[in-house]
């Protein structure tokens, strides 16, 4: 019989929603796995948000205060959703009281938040799992198994980047991921956090960089509290504030296996609308992938005979990593929220078998030491080695 494992969620906007359909689709695409997934309770501030919520998704309860989430006595996974500046002190609440959790990246508004998140967990000796879904793309999967397998070779090349219109309208919201003091990091905490976690997946630790950053659109209008995302869009006449974080964040990097590379990220680039992508190459052959086209790997493995020179693209199937949980068909794609519902999955394995899996607070750990690093490289403008990190201590 599976094991039932109780879920509560803080945070009731599009990311909070998203996890917990997550939860519930575990249930029905890893109906035969170990451990099955319960919506306890949910929490918001916005009432109504939360009430919906529990309504529409099917949890027990709903509440404004967060804290009764933690201390529901049903409730051993406490997914956290919320802004930035609420993490630190969330993740204390729920490891204090010994319940395992789930934290959206970046974990923390600075790497030294990150860190002390980290030993939280750690030193409570609970389960922890970050959102960095992306990598559960099956043809990511796909790639790194190809990476571990050797068919690269000795890896040379990685080239990672995270480009995003939600910042290029400058009408755009001035919504909490602006603010420093509730999102701390703009896109290096926001997305680039994406680009060094697949990087670290696929090609290993970093061992130094040089970096930059640079804001584009350096007002915005201020939002109503309580409604809309961080897609939404005021008006020329409405009253603004000042952008307080970096808007593009770029870096070149070097890995400890010996490869190069160069990462980018930006939220106020014009035309690429999603574009989450990597290149690999290693001394034998070579992947692209890019999440706009994510049922889709373009690979370089030329055969002995040079018939087969150059790039071919695979699509998705159920040949491939995961697929075959959602659909039996090769060619028929799969979407955002199924990474996210693999991403639950793997949580929930975590704590029923009771072995962590990756990405932890220690994945996020390892990112927070490499943005760390760019925040010295800003300061110096030269190479600075990642290093570990000195947590922040009350």
């Amino acid at each position: 019989m599976a094991q039932e494992i109780g879920v509560g969620v803080i945070g009731m906007g599009w990311m909070g929603v998203v996890h917990s359909r997550s939860y519930r689709l575990v249930n029905d695409r890893f109906h035969n796995s170990d451990v099955h997934a319960r919506l306890v309770i949910c929490a918001d501030d916005v009432a109504h948000r939360a009430e919906e919520a529990r309504q529409s998704l099917g949890f027990a309860e709903s509440t404004t205060d967060w804290q009764e989430v933690v201390a529901h006595p049903d409730v051993q996974i406490v997914n956290i959703a919320a802004p930035n500046f609420l993490h630190k002190e969330m993740v204390q609440a729920v490891t204090a009281a010994g319940k395992h959790v789930f934290c959206e990246k970046p974990v923390g508004r600075s790497p030294q938040e990150t860190a002390a998140i980290e030993r939280m967990a750690r030193e409570a000796d609970v389960m922890s799992f970050v959102g960095f879904n992306y990598r559960w793309a099956p043809m990511v999967q796909q790639c790194k198994k190809l990476i571990d397998a050797g068919k690269f070779g000795a890896l040379t090349h990685y080239r990672g980047r995270f480009f995003t219109m939600y910042g290029s309208n400058p009408y755009g919201m001035l919504t909490w991921r602006f603010r420093k003091a509730q999102a701390g990091l703009g896109v290096l905490g926001d997305i680039m956090s994406h680009v060094v976690d697949m990087a670290h997946m696929l090609a290993g630790p970093i061992k130094r960089l040089v970096s930059n950053r640079h804001i584009f659109i350096r007002e915005r209008p201020l939002p109503v509290p309580g409604q809309g995302t961080h897609f939404s869009v005021g008006k020329p006449e409405d009253p603004t504030g000042l952008v307080e974080n970096e808007d593009y964040v770029g870096a070149l990097v070097e890995f400890e296996n010996g490869a190069q590379g160069s990462f980018e990220t930006c939220r106020a680039i014009f035309g690429p609308k999603c574009e989450l992508s990597f290149e690999v190459n290693g001394a034998g052959g070579g992947a692209k992938w890019n999440f706009e086209r994510m049922n889709e790997l373009e690979l370089y493995l030329p055969d002995a005979d040079g018939l087969h020179d150059g790039y071919t693209t695979l699509l998705g199937g159920p040949n491939y990593p995961f697929h075959a949980h959602f659909n039996p068909g090769d060619g028929i794609g799969l979407g955002y929220e199924e990474l996210k519902v693999l991403e639950a999955h793997n949580f929930l394995m975590s704590i029923a078998e009771g072995v962590q899996r990756s990405p932890s607070f220690v994945d996020a750990l390892r990112l927070a030491e490499v943005q760390e690093a760019m925040i010295r490289s800003w300061q110096s403008s030269a190479w600075e080695d990642v290093r570990p990190l000195r947590e922040e201590r009350e």
